[in-house]
């Protein structure tokens, strides 16, 4: 029972990293969008808390893609709803 997994290890989990906040006003900036529109992700996702993500950051999420090579993605980490 006390054997952990480090989920960033695992071969079908991309690489996740939290951005500053110059790096967040960029990619705002250059998508004209604001944090609100960026797509989701549960403060509780393993990767979050593997990375040591908190409510409010943007997580860089960056894959290898057959066709473009490599792709990134961004999401906002947010409270998960209470039931």
């Amino acid at each position: 029972m006390g054997t952990s997994l480090d989920v960033l290890s695992h071969e079908m989990v991309p690489d996740h990293q939290i951005m500053d906040g110059e790096e967040v006003k960029n990619l705002l900036a250059t998508y004209h969008i604001s944090l609100e529109q960026l797509p989701k992700m549960y403060h509780d996702d393993p990767a979050v808390k593997a990375i040591g993500g908190d409510v409010g950051n943007v997580i860089r999420i960056t894959r290898d893609s057959r066709t473009a090579g490599r792709a990134e993605a961004y999401r906002l980490v947010v409270k998960r709803p209470k039931k």
